[in-house]
């Protein structure tokens, strides 16, 4: 992303989880009341008015988007209600789960860089008479900076921990997903587990608007991980237990009954895995 300004990519993904979630309950795939104000009016009136033209020209990414967010969370809840006490978001970007009524108030950490985690402590701070107490703000360019910043910011790497990385990996040089997996590997309760979603096999007719994307937000998609290979990709960086939902799995999990002509892009997965414990 450009350093001057917040991501355009967090808006416009939360503008898409707002768009859902005005949607008739029987219908909508997620449901995220606070994404509206975290958006803002100028981009869910884009969202809206392109949707249709967006959802047909990528084959349904703006799908992919709800049943993403719906998947993980999902894996949350149910995280949570297997004793993790403590909630990392890498990215965090515009997330609204640790500010929801129906989430445990355990300690969240929320990662990103400093322009969109400012950009999102304002908005907050508009919408809120305080920010709780159990979230904890954690400004880090991945690019550029490791986790160990969080050892300062009060994270307890004795507690078991969910980290959630979504929408994220795909803007990363494969050297920094590396650099924080192995950071997780290192310094995570036995138990920890990670979820992320990830983008493989680029299809030639997506390119175009791949690179349309990229140019007017300034985030460029580097890295690709082969559906094959992810089970392998995780074992060989110490993870187990690992579990690979792809886009044939999320239509008959979410585009079902009204959703039935919704698609999910072939391009798009989502892995979770188990840490086995290095702190």
């Amino acid at each position: 992303m450009r350093p001057s300004r917040a991501s355009s990519t967090a808006r416009g993904t939360a503008a898409t989880r707002a768009r859902e979630t005005e949607k008739p309950a029987d219908v909508r795939i997620c449901n995220d009341p606070m994404a509206a104000r975290l958006a803002g009016p100028v981009f869910l009136f884009f969202i809206k008015l392109f949707a249709r033209y967006g959802e047909r020209r990528t084959h349904g990414a703006l799908t992919f988007i709800a049943c993403r967010q719906r998947y993980i969370d999902d894996f949350l809840r149910g995280c949570l209600a297997d004793f993790t006490s403590q909630v990392v978001i890498l990215g965090a970007g515009l997330d609204s789960r640790a500010y929801r009524d129906e989430v445990p108030t355990v300690k969240f950490f929320e990662i990103d860089h400093p322009a969109t985690q400012a950009a999102k402590i304002r908005r907050l701070r508009r919408m809120m008479d305080r920010i709780p107490g159990h979230v904890t703000f954690v400004p880090v360019d991945f690019d550029s900076e490791t986790l160990d910043k969080l050892t300062s910011f009060g994270f307890d790497a004795s507690a078991k921990t969910l980290y959630i990385w979504e929408g994220v990996t795909p803007y990363l040089a494969p050297e920094s997903v590396d650099a924080t997996l192995a950071w997780v590997g290192a310094h995570s309760a036995a138990g920890s587990s990670i979820i992320f979603d990830y983008q493989h096999d680029a299809a030639p007719e997506r390119s175009f608007l791949s690179t349309l994307l990229s140019r007017i937000s300034g985030e460029v998609r580097a890295l690709q991980i082969s559906e094959n290979r992810i089970s392998d990709f995780l074992k060989e960086r110490g993870f187990s237990n690992i579990v690979n939902v792809g886009p044939q799995q999320l239509r008959s999990l979410y585009c079902v009954g009204p959703n039935r002509n919704r698609n999910v892009p072939d391009i798009y997965s989502i892995a979770s895995a188990e840490v086995a414990g290095g702190a």
